[in-house]
């Protein structure tokens, strides 16, 4: 008899989260007056409009996005953060997709250990886990040192953090991989999704979905969703992107 137990591994921006935790953070501190505006407005918004307006690549807007975000609130202390990231959770968090949200159900009631595994900061990623009753919660390792946020980030955004991380899981919880689910969105969950038996791309990136098809051991096995105002979609991996 298999002993070993199945497991459901979810990004969350742009996989559960119908936008960037950390975008709304940041919206929160300038807010709440904590940054200065002109941040948003000369290193980030030219980010944000630019994939807003599907005219810059989304891996590369969230990976630019967080170094801007790091240097913004580095020295900033942990009351501070901690209040921005609970005023997230109570006025946006339920911004997430109905496919993604009711799945989760599913594997909890199926008695799957539902993982977050994201790039989003660690502080974000623990409460949104709290909110949807998850197994564990595992985000980028935002450091805190003498109560101020030093600068400092262990990721977890990119393929092989995810991938090393998949790794320490299925060692203490024993996971069978091949009978275990991945949810994500971007090319930084693309290991992940490979790994597993039972990999589903929730709107996947451009670049995730070239990488689906040019991996046809993942192509043949993987379901890709698409939520589009309150209709869902399943399609096929060999899907034309149009070259506009």
């Amino acid at each position: 008899m298999n002993s070993k137990k199945i497991a459901a591994f979810f990004d969350i921006d742009g996989t559960l989260y119908r936008d960037s935790l950390m975008t709304e953070h940041f919206k929160k501190l300038i807010k709440y007056e904590v940054l200065d505006e002109k941040i948003w407005i000369n290193d980030i918004k030219p980010l944000y409009t630019g994939w807003d307006n599907r005219q810059g690549d989304y891996d590369n807007y969230l990976f630019e996005l967080s170094s801007a975000y790091v240097k913004a609130i580095t020295g900033l202390d942990k009351d501070t953060i901690d209040f921005a990231t609970n005023q997230v959770m109570k006025l946006k968090a339920d911004r997430v997709y109905k496919y993604t949200r009711e799945i989760i159900q599913k594997h909890k009631d199926s008695g799957h250990l539902v993982f977050f595994i994201s790039g989003s900061p660690d502080f974000l990623v623990n409460k949104m886990g709290e909110k949807h009753g998850v197994f564990l919660s595992v985000g980028s390792g935002y450091i805190i040192k003498n109560n101020k946020f030093t600068g400092t980030v262990i990721p977890m955004w990119d393929s092989e953090s995810k991938n090393n991380m998949i790794d320490e899981l299925i060692s203490t919880y024993d996971i069978d991989l091949e009978n275990s689910y991945a949810y994500g969105d971007t090319n930084g969950d693309y290991r992940m999704l490979k790994r597993v038996g039972n990999p589903i791309a929730i709107n996947p990136s451009s670049e995730l979905l070239n990488n689906i098809k040019n991996d046809k051991e993942l192509s043949n096995k993987v379901n890709i969703i698409i939520e589009r105002k309150d209709v869902i979609y399943k399609i096929k991996p060999d899907v034309e992107i149009l070259d506009i």
